[in-house]
């Protein structure tokens, strides 16, 4: 049997209003309007869900939202327009989701809807069971302690309604993060509509977002659909939201606000359901303070969050990363690589990777296009990332050998003077043709090559 919800509102026409559309959708309702009413109901009966208004005559919501977190009961909070702030502070401290008055009775519903699945979906308390690590998560790779918390974090955040703000370095998997939250949202089975604010001309950036009808600019021969609209029942990812010119950023605050959109030429705005999440490689904060981003806005959409370490700060995850990625291009490519060799995992445990997990894929991708083979040696790196020389080797018997070999290299032909040259190098290496490749600064399938007419000749000589 579902528990009952709680409805705290002082306003009693919105009380009675909310009250309604909650009865009518088959919930049982307790209503009142005080934070010492509130106590007194939470002490009598054990609620899912309550409803939570933040400005209440006897003191603030948010004194009570802590006791009723507690509690283990879901809070969505409610406020009015000009206490955007206070209802994102709410959601930092806790809150499962946030109403802005005024609002429909479909978001009303939904915002109930899930905060009542998500609690459903939550097992009942038992034996502490061990979190296991994991290293593969909706996209991503790694099993850093770092990435760990971002997994905790997008699973925690996943069902709720909230604007999630992605900040990170190009290539760090802004995108893959916003696709993992929605893979876990109770908008799964809905759209995923991406959009690169800074890959639109700003002139056409409004009709990408809201859409156009015919005629209404030159150009336009038929109406369009735009991002929001077709992202309805699921969630609009905004990638790049800082590079949104200002006059745009007044109606997409608007539209985050009323959750309506007027598309370019309409005389009439029309209601979606969407969840928004948005992403930058800037500091979101620094562009507000610059006058580039409106702080309205940037407060609107910071409600939760979120900040993707750069490669650098994981190093851990290099080597398991770049693996999976050379067993993928190789299947894509048709060649044989199969394992990455000690000297090139130093190499990309030391590079700096400024493009981050973009840059390794690549840097990969480039072997896998250029070369062959069932590992990945140095000389098969593209310049960007360089191998530190091997430290040489200690001197030994067999080292003074072979500057006796050296020495009797003379009165011998270029093409046998060649040959002993390159097979003592080998030997020096412990008969490593990849080691004596490096030193002779050639790549080891010339040596190869070489050692193969070396033999034809042999036999035919």
């Amino acid at each position: 049997m579902t528990k009952p919800l709680l409805l705290v509102e002082d306003t009693s026409s919105l009380a009675m209003l909310y009250r309604s559309v909650l009865q009518q959708a088959g919930y049982e309702v307790v209503a009142c309007d005080t934070l010492l009413q509130a106590r007194m109901e939470i002490g009598r009966e054990r609620f899912g869900v309550i409803l939570l208004d933040l400005t209440l005559p006897d003191g603030d919501g948010m004194e009570l939202m802590a006791e009723i977190l507690a509690g283990g009961a879901k809070v969505i909070v409610i406020t009015a327009n000009g206490s955007i702030n206070k209802a994102i502070e709410a959601m930092r401290e806790g809150a499962f989701d946030f109403l802005v008055k005024p609002f429909d009775d479909k978001k009303l519903l939904g915002a109930v809807e899930n905060a009542l699945s998500f609690e459903a979906s939550v097992p009942a308390a038992g034996p502490s069971v061990p979190v296991i690590a994991r290293s593969e998560f909706h996209g991503f790779l790694g099993e850093s302690e770092e990435m760990q918390q971002i997994y905790k974090m997008i699973r925690n955040i996943g069902r709720s309604s909230a604007t999630v703000f992605i900040t990170g370095e190009s290539g760090t998997g802004k995108e893959v993060a916003a696709k993992a939250i929605h893979a876990e949202s109770r908008r799964a089975r809905g759209p995923f509509v991406p959009l690169n604010c800074g890959a639109i001309p700003a002139d056409l950036l409004e009709s990408e977002v809201f859409g156009h009808l015919k005629g209404s600019f030159t150009g336009a021969i038929a109406n369009k659909k735009g991002a929001a609209e077709a992202a309805s029942g699921g969630t609009l990812f905004l990638d790049e939201i800082c590079e949104m010119e200002l006059g745009l950023q007044t109606k997409l605050l608007r539209f985050l606000e009323t959750s309506k959109i007027q598309p370019v030429g309409a005389v009439s705005a029309k209601s979606v359901d969407v969840r928004i999440l948005c992403a930058t490689n800037r500091d979101p904060l620094e562009e507000v303070r610059a006058g580039r981003f409106r702080e309205d806005l940037y407060y609107r959409l910071h409600v939760v969050p979120m900040h993707l370490p750069p490669l650098r700060e994981r190093r851990g995850d290099i080597g398991l990363i770049a693996q999976s990625a050379l067993l993928k291009f190789a299947r894509e490519e048709g060649r044989r690589f199969e394992r990455i060799s000690p000297e090139v995992l130093r190499a990309f445990s030391d590079h700096p990777w400024p493009g981050n997990v973009r840059q390794l894929l690549n840097v990969l991708r480039n072997v896998a296009v250029l070369h062959d083979g069932v590992e990945i040696l140095p000389y098969m790196l593209p310049g960007e990332v360089s191998c530190r020389p091997l430290p040489a080797p200690a001197p030994n018997v067999d080292q003074e050998k072979e500057s006796c070999e050296i020495e009797q290299f003379v009165g011998l032909t270029l093409f046998e003077i060649e040959r002993a040259f390159v097979e003592a190098t080998i030997r020096g290496c412990n008969g490593s043709v990849p080691d004596a490749a490096r030193m002779l600064k050639v790549s080891p399938s010339t040596i190869y090559r070489k050692r193969d007419a070396w033999k034809k000749q042999d036999n035919t000589g």
